[in-house]
């Protein structure tokens, strides 16, 4: 399991093949939130952390995820 915080906010969610899954919006805890298609200005905002997760956000779970790189998140290929 990752360990999540704050910093992540604006991190690309990839997938263990790696591919893109969407922008992490919000840290909760040790839920990511995850807007799978943002649009341009949203996609800002995430990068500089200055969005909040919505409604159509989806909630990752830290024990879902493998690393936590600079850049992205990156899942586990098979959750446990």
């Amino acid at each position: 399991m990752a360990s999540l915080s704050d910093e992540d906010e604006g991190k690309f969610l990839m997938d263990a093949e790696g591919e893109q899954l969407g922008i992490v919006s919000e840290v909760e805890g040790d839920t990511a939130f995850v807007d799978p298609d943002p649009n341009i200005a949203e996609a800002w905002l995430e990068v500089f952390g200055w969005s909040s997760a919505d409604e159509d956000d989806l909630s990752v779970p830290a024990d879902a995820i493998e690393t936590v790189t600079d850049k992205e998140v990156r899942l586990r290929e098979k959750i446990e």
